[in-house]
């Protein structure tokens, strides 16, 4: 794989081809002995779980349809995948011959009323088998023995033995499991597509306000980003400040704020504000395509499992077929009475034996481990490293947003002005707050809506945000501002209120001010996960040690460590040094 992003250069394409048609890992020889039959492949990779071909090719010298051609003509059922979009996965339903042979192999269940219609049995078996012979010809074309044949010569037994309701069942079962291997594939692609469908696809060009395609901004490109945008490449900000939600390249829940030399990422979002950036990367460089890459490359990394039956494959489905062979021969060798059982024995085996399952089953599950791991925001650098981790002793979590849940919630609410109810505050505050897009206003938001407290946004005028600060609005005829200590400079109140009696340690505290009186004061936190407690108890139960990593305060980690109750805690230093190793 790192092959393939060396070679990707300007001369040559990198194209992502569906190829429905690979069954397990046995077929990746014919696909190699295709591919380097054609002139201007440079290098390639084969992706089972997903049924996903990787390809470098000079376009001058051969395009992505003629690709999709040669490997048509052995049929792999292939097709060109636009990389980004997922899948090109159409069969939501299975194929009209194995409906039909369904259908048909039910009527046959009728015999039992009408006799003749124990012959549809072997109309189904006619009606399903066409796409098993047209794959069964091609890998023979191909010099090679694959599941079709099996299939094929199992069926042909059974006809021959007369067992036509066997036969036409093992057509349908063979049929219907291919059609279920590709909805199972198509969701494993769809895991995938979804962490590289992060990776921005445009950025506005500050000087012009032309809307252009991320993977053509250059280095030192001056991008425009306006407030609830991505941030579409890294960067510097040259102009403007914001709050800036970096969740998902730290899993920290608290915006940061943006100022000018401020370093952005892309994939982040801009929160607020109106903000320039001078790009400090290519798109394909920036740290969140590195990470999706990182999991593209792990799919290809087998682990010790896979290449070890990758190299039984070679011997196993033909010792399968000469154990079959042999005892279909055991009857005529001894003189045998019960031929017939002898020779059902041998197709059973010949249709069980298939490698097919035993090759599928190892890379599916680490396919399926790696790529929920991302989505997770766990990156494996192969699947190797899975197997690892049965040997483990002791694991680190990070914090925020895999110990706690990443998001806001109002643990306090003091108000300070006896003479306004708690109702009419929290109304005027969540309707203000209804019209921002900041996190903290989302759970001030949540926390009145508890209340039975309804926001109405459309009732607020003279909104107004303070990037860094917070944010003021008028609602009949009351001039609030929300926000942090620095809120209260706008507001005109020279001292800041305080809590007393309120636990403030590990948490952000928000000030209300009426005009330039101070009305209420609030805390919010991020509280744990459900579930995470017994999570940690149940490694605990299996001998593995748990530390919990943060970056956050002291005050916040003991937090964390007061609800979870089970943690052993390192020092925020400790952590940072980790994150940049």
């Amino acid at each position: 794989m790192e092959g393939i992003e060396k070679n990707a250069g300007k001369k040559f394409e990198k194209s992502y081809f569906d190829v429905l048609g690979l069954c397990c890992s046995s077929e990746v020889p014919m696909v190699e002995k295709i591919l380097n039959s054609l002139d201007g492949i440079k290098d390639f990779s084969v992706v089972i779980p997903t049924k996903t071909l990787i390809v470098v090719h000079d376009s001058l010298l051969i395009s992505q349809i003629q690709i999709v051609k040669a490997l048509n003509e052995s049929r792999l059922e292939a097709s060109v995948r636009v990389y980004g979009h997922g899948s090109s996965y159409k069969n939501k339903w299975p194929s009209p011959y194995a409906v039909a042979c369904g259908a048909l192999l039910a009527l046959h269940f009728f015999k039992y009323v009408y006799s003749p219609f124990r012959w549809l049995a072997v109309v189904a078996i006619v009606v399903g088998i066409p796409p098993v012979i047209l794959k069964a010809v091609a890998a023979v074309r191909n010099c090679r023995l694959d599941i079709n044949i099996l299939v094929l010569i199992t069926v042909s037994g059974s006809v021959a033995l007369r067992d036509y309701w066997e036969a036409a069942t093992i057509v349908f079962l063979f049929t219907i499991s291919e059609w279920l291997e590709l909805r199972a594939s198509h969701k494993a692609t769809a895991v995938m597509s979804s962490l590289v469908s992060v990776v921005p696809q445009k950025a506005v060009i500050a000087e012009t306000g032309e809307e252009v395609n991320a993977d053509q901004v250059k280095m030192g490109t001056v991008v425009a980003v306006k407030a609830g945008h991505v941030i579409p490449i890294d960067g510097v900000v040259v102009d403007g400040s914001c709050d800036v939600d970096e969740k998902i390249m730290t899993g920290e829940s608290f915006p940061v704020t943006k100022q000018k030399d401020s370093t952005v990422w892309g994939s982040t979002i801009n929160l607020n504000g109106y903000i320039s950036i001078k790009t400090t990367a290519v798109a394909e460089d920036c740290v969140v395509a590195r990470m999706a890459k990182i999991v593209e490359e792990a799919q290809n990394k087998k682990s010790g499992t896979q290449r070890f039956l990758d190299k039984c494959a070679k011997y196993y489905t033909p010792a399968i077929v000469l154990v079959s062979a042999s005892l279909a021969i055991v009857p005529l060798a001894f003189h045998v009475d019960n031929k017939r059982e002898w020779y059902h024995l041998a197709l059973v085996v010949l249709v069980s034996g298939c490698p097919c399952a035993l090759l599928l089953s190892t890379p599916v599950a680490m396919y399926c481990a790696l790529s929920k791991a991302a989505t997770l925001g766990v990156l494996f650098k192969g699947a190797q490293h899975l197997e690892t981790l049965a040997r483990i002793k002791m694991m680190a979590f990070d914090k925020t947003g895999t110990i706690t849940r990443g998001e806001f919630q109002v643990v306090d609410f003091k108000p300070l002005r006896p003479d306004i109810s708690l109702d009419a505050l929290l109304y005027w505050i969540s309707s203000i707050e209804s019209k921002s897009s900041h996190p903290m206003a989302a759970a001030v938001v949540e926390f009145a809506t508890t209340h039975s407290i309804e926001p109405k946004p459309d009732r607020v005028e003279h909104f107004q945000n303070f990037p860094g600060e917070g944010i003021s609005g008028k609602i009949e005829d009351n001039e609030l501002y929300v926000g942090n200590r620095r809120i209260a400079s706008r507001a005109g109140c020279s001292e800041v209120p305080k809590l007393q009696g309120y636990d403030t340690q590990g948490k952000s505290v928000g000030y209300v001010f009426l005009g330039s009186s101070p009305v209420a004061v609030f805390c919010l936190s991020d509280v744990c996960r459900t579930g995470a407690k017994e999570a940690i108890e149940e490694l605990k139960s299996l001998g593995i040690k748990t530390i919990m990593l943060t970056g956050d305060c002291q005050g916040a980690a003991k937090r964390a460590q007061e609800q979870g109750e089970v943690w052993r805690l390192y020092e925020p230093s400790f952590y940072q040094r980790t994150k940049r190793v």
